[in-house]
């Protein structure tokens, strides 16, 4: 065993991703900005349940993908459940981000109505979502999010450093959890 996270809190700051990777770039710092911490969007800012989830582009692409390359993917997830099915995600909170392919909006739209009509939202305890890539379509993802949710009280966190944006902290997966945005902590409770 290496250890455990106890918990987890918002970075002072979040930064640019770079644009240049080659050796002209050694020694350069990131462009960075102050950051707002957990960001309650709707419902109580304290939750608790077993954190599953992921890169919503992933997981949408065992479901419904948008590339045929992915169909593979379908039938495998079809043949051996590899998704949870909506009684899997009773009590958990979900944990979305999304990737460094920075979908559109009208993208991101259709993959939270993918979960929604497979009964995700009305099953989970609360929402907790990675800051997009540079920012880049924040305030179109947080308004998608909770008008498709279309439930105000279910919990739904955004900003959280985790995922394809940086700095990007660990979250363990199947650790029961609480989210708390008034202090702003997210906190492991593990079962030895």
């Amino acid at each position: 065993r290496t250890g455990r996270i106890s918990e987890i809190r918002p970075s002072e700051f979040w930064y640019e991703e770079r644009e240049c990777f080659g050796p002209e770039a050694i020694g350069t710092d990131r462009v960075r900005h102050p950051n707002n911490g957990f960001e309650l969007l709707q419902g109580s800012p304290i939750f608790s349940g077993t954190i599953l989830g992921g890169c919503i582009e992933s997981m949408c692409d065992l479901l419904e993908p948008e590339q045929d390359k992915y169909q593979k993917a379908v039938e495998l997830n079809q043949r051996y459940a590899l998704f949870p099915s909506a009684e899997d995600w009773r009590g958990k909170i979900l944990l979305l981000e999304t990737s460094e392919e920075q979908p559109e909006p009208e993208y991101y739209r259709r993959m939270v109505r993918i979960l929604k009509e497979r009964g995700i939202f009305d099953a989970v305890s609360g929402v907790i979502c990675g800051k997009p890539m540079d920012e880049k379509y924040n305030d179109e993802y947080r308004r998608i999010l909770t008008e498709e949710i279309g439930n105000a009280e279910l919990s739904v966190v955004w900003n959280i450093n985790v995922g394809h944006a940086t700095p990007r902290c660990i979250i363990p997966l199947g650790v029961p959890a609480t989210v708390d945005v008034k202090d702003q902590v997210i906190s492991f409770h593990y079962e030895d």
